[in-house]
């Protein structure tokens, strides 16, 4: 049976996120996102991806190293919201997470 191929999209923020990482960063970024969520975004994992509780924006974290993925699923396409640094994730998740 095959997989559902999902559309990753980069919001605006992402795309700077993705452009200020090193060259080395952008090519382990590209990898993880191409391997967990192209076909299986919701498929959560203990330490890899996880749904994100209370908030309504964004649905999920994808754990790359010390580099944090935050992105939502709609329909076919997987939305990626921002690309953070671990040790900014509360900061921006205070600002921009939308709360249920």
């Amino acid at each position: 049976m095959a997989r559902m191929k999902y559309d990753i999209i980069l919001a605006p923020r992402a795309v700077e996120d993705f452009k200020g990482l090193d060259a080395r960063q952008r090519v382990i970024i590209r990898d993880a996102v191409e391997k967990y969520l192209r076909h299986e975004p919701q498929k959560l994992s203990k330490s890899r991806i996880k749904h994100l509780r209370g908030l309504s924006k964004p649905h999920y974290r994808l754990r790359v190293g010390e580099v944090r993925v935050f992105y939502d699923v709609r329909g076919k396409a997987v939305e990626i919201l921002a690309i953070i640094p671990k040790s900014n994730t509360f900061e921006w998740l205070e600002r921009e997470g939308e709360k249920q």
